[in-house]
């Protein structure tokens, strides 16, 4: 779909540290080309950004695969995020855990192949405001995030992500670039997603697993 293709492009730009801003982007020197193999979105920055093409340690090249995956280490993760600012941001434990549920209910193409992951936004006061889905997790997170960014809504320091899968290491380092306040997944978190939580200031990380919940956050 050509809205996603450009927002996944916008969000895997942001959250990699390339952009700050939609102001960034071209918006006059963004095309899309289809071929036998699927389709290619090219975006063209804006004349004066600079890219600092030695810091990038993979190809910019997102794909269907595990994005982790590319880094030339974990140490290539430690983006450089945007100034934070402290949050005073909650949200109920029984209203979180049912967001799960109500994520489901707007996985429209997981319900009819059942292999997508998806991302979604969700408000203070539990009511869904965007999601995203992908058959890439890291996809579905840049999507949500890249349309965040084209209605110049980010940082989104009042929103709860929710993932339908389990929070990796580098899908915390997106929320944290994004400003996201507070982390939500089907999942348990990765050790070093844990880790990411516990030394930031400005973000909590919980479990919405059925059995057990658990929450961590730098804010101790």
């Amino acid at each position: 779909h050509r809205a996603t293709d450009r927002e996944l492009a916008a969000g895997f730009l942001y959250t990699e540290g390339v952009i700050r801003d939609s102001a960034d982007l071209d918006e006059n020197a963004q095309s899309e080309v289809k071929n036998a193999t699927g389709n290619s979105v090219c975006i063209k920055l804006a004349p004066d950004v600079e890219v600092n093409t030695a810091s990038l340690s993979r190809n910019f090249y997102t794909t269907s695969s595990c994005g982790v995956c590319g880094k030339a280490s974990l140490l290539a993760l430690q983006t450089v995020c945007p100034p934070r600012i402290q949050n005073s941001f909650e949200i109920g434990a029984e209203m979180l855990l049912q967001f799960p549920d109500l994520l489901r209910t707007q996985q429209a193409i997981f319900e009819q192949t059942g292999g997508l992951h998806a991302a979604a936004l969700f408000t203070a006061e539990g009511v869904i405001e965007n999601v995203r889905e992908d058959v890439g997790r890291h996809n579905a997170l840049d999507k949500l995030i890249g349309a965040a960014l084209l209605e110049d809504r980010v940082p989104l320091r009042d929103r709860v992500l929710m993932l339908s899968g389990r929070a990796s290491f580098e899908l915390l380092q997106k929320a944290l670039m994004a400003g996201i306040p507070m982390v939500a997944a089907v999942g348990a978190p990765s050790s070093l997603a844990v880790q990411v939580a516990a030394s930031s200031t400005s973000l909590s990380l919980g479990s919405c697993a059925p059995i057990t919940s658990m929450s961590t956050t730098g804010q101790t």
